[in-house]
């Protein structure tokens, strides 16, 4: 199964764990070759947060948020700043 904005490209677990707010993250490192997105955790990360919310960082730069009531918001690399 694969994430909203998945690139479809190899890459490894770099950590997980649950933050001080009981929100679950997960990063992945896509190695060199890749964009990272300079937060430290590897080149995409998501959060499963308690109240049903997600989001996604992706390695190609764009980001997906769902608030878990049904609305989502995605956004292309090419629109951030």
């Amino acid at each position: 199964m694969s994430s909203p904005g998945s690139s479809g490209k190899d890459f490894t677990y770099s950590g997980s764990g649950t933050n001080s707010q009981g929100n679950h993250w997960c990063s992945r490192d896509y190695g060199t070759g890749s964009h990272s997105n300079g937060y430290g955790q590897g080149d995409a990360y998501h959060y499963s947060n308690r109240d049903g919310s997600y989001y996604y960082s992706n390695s190609d730069g764009s980001t997906y948020y769902n608030n878990g009531k049904g609305d989502s918001v995605y956004t292309p690399a090419s629109e951030k700043k």
